[in-house]
């Protein structure tokens, strides 16, 4: 059996920085595994720009951003296992793997990164009657197929879902010659920044049709088009408001899902909200030696947050392996109650964390003139007039130790609205 330091399983975004941070912290025996046959991860297809303003000062496409990484890496040299699928992870850390070139293999791992990503909501989660015609595609598998291989889905198109990919194929699709005809989203706000509404749909003339969804596929081969249908306040469609739309592709943007097949294997405890690990400050999963961080962890709005929360990952990591396990005693929970869906980590050891903690969260709903609360025990620390709350847009707050009362054991973050 193979053994190793910290082996970080995912080499996207989360994955590279969180090795990176690992060898410049002082571990020596690194390994990353990455099922794709390179390195990059989801940003390879995202040519668009827009990465890396917080990180690097500048925009940066998709590509170029994972370049930068890749080339510290290297220059590191940290070793990569390409088109390796990891089967397996025990709670002893022990990862099963296979590849080609190597078959089937078992590695022993001091510490553990988690940095898989996240995966698209596919068509079975949605219920939507009718056949299962060519040409509907999940909004990323038609982002890979344009930008990576050189194909078009189709040239009369339907996006179902407001989420940033959604969006951007959008616009991706409409400089590449096809018709758009609408976005549909069955919540009564859109899931996506507000810069990519912007710049994806009333920059070129697309509608977006709030509080609508696909209720009817028409196609047995091929698509030929979809009824959609305006929805209640319970999502469900209201008789009457049907309208046909004659299309040959259907795209859907409803949702992303942490991958986390492997940490349940591993007997990490998920969180309900997230479905990803619940994590403490120093991102460490409920398996001692085992961390996430990325989309594996929650979905994140941009990559800049993902390198830097993986960039402690990594640290910590780190720590964990030279300086071994330090008892935790994680008595302080972190909640989000009253518009707050939850927050990123969701246990603290006040011993152990650094004299400044970033704590991300999203709200439920959008908001406008509110204030966000940040309760001590049962005593209001903060409170912070905020005029746009949204979904799509992760919010954070930095918990100082040296702000925190002996006694704390619940930090709460809440959303209050002015009275009426």
């Amino acid at each position: 059996m193979e053994r190793y330091d910290i082996v970080i399983v995912g080499g996207g975004p989360a994955g590279l920085a969180a090795a990176i941070a690992a060898k410049r912290a002082g571990a020596e025996r690194l390994l990353i595994l990455e099922r794709d046959n390179e390195l990059g991860g989801i940003l390879n297809q995202c040519i668009h720009n827009g990465f890396g303003l917080h990180t690097f000062g500048e925009e940066l496409t998709g590509p170029e951003y994972a370049a930068r990484y890749i080339r510290q890496v290297r220059e590191l040299e940290i070793p990569c296992w390409l088109n390796t699928m990891v089967l397996d992870i025990s709670p002893d850390r022990v990862l099963t793997v296979t590849s080609r070139d190597g078959g089937l293999r078992q590695i022993a791992a001091r510490a553990i990164i988690l940095a898989m990503g996240c995966r698209e909501r596919p068509r079975g989660a949605l219920n939507i009657p009718g056949y299962r015609p060519a040409g509907i595609y999940s909004a990323g598998t038609a982002q890979r197929l344009v930008n990576m291989e050189g194909y078009m889905p189709g040239r009369e198109v339907v996006i179902l879902g407001s989420g940033d990919i959604g969006l951007i194929m959008a616009r991706r699709m409409s400089l590449e010659g096809a018709h758009v005809k609408v976005v549909a989203e069955v919540l009564p706000y859109s899931g996506g920044l507000k810069r990519n509404i912007s710049q994806c749909l009333d920059d070129f003339g697309i509608p977006l049709k709030l509080s609508h969804t696909v209720v009817d596929i028409d196609g047995k081969e091929r698509l030929r088009g979809v009824t959609l249908a305006e929805v209640d306040k319970n999502r469900r469609p209201i008789p009457g408001t049907e309208e046909y739309i004659p299309c040959d592709t259907l795209l859907l943007s409803v949702g992303l899902l942490p991958e986390n097949e492997l940490s349940a294997s591993a007997g990490v405890a998920l969180d309900s909200v997230t479905g990803g690990p619940v994590v403490t400050e120093s991102l460490l999963t409920s398996v001692p030696g085992v961390f996430a961080c990325g989309n594996v962890l929650h979905v994140h709005d941009l990559v800049d947050y993902v390198s830097e929360e993986a960039a402690r990952a990594g640290e910590n990591a780190a720590a964990y392996v030279l300086h071994g396990e330090q008892p935790e005693n994680a008595a302080v929970c972190l909640v989000g109650k009253n518009g707050v869906r939850y927050t990123v980590p969701q246990l603290l050891d006040v011993r152990h964390m650094p004299e400044q903690l970033t704590v991300r969260f999203r709200v439920g709903q959008p908001y406008r003139d509110v204030t966000l609360c940040v309760w001590f025990n049962e005593t209001c620390f903060r409170r912070i007039r905020k005029r746009v709350m949204a979904p799509g847009e992760m919010e954070q707050f930095v918990l100082r130790r040296t702000d925190l009362p002996a006694d704390l054991h619940t930090i709460t973050f809440t959303v209050e609205e002015d009275a009426k």
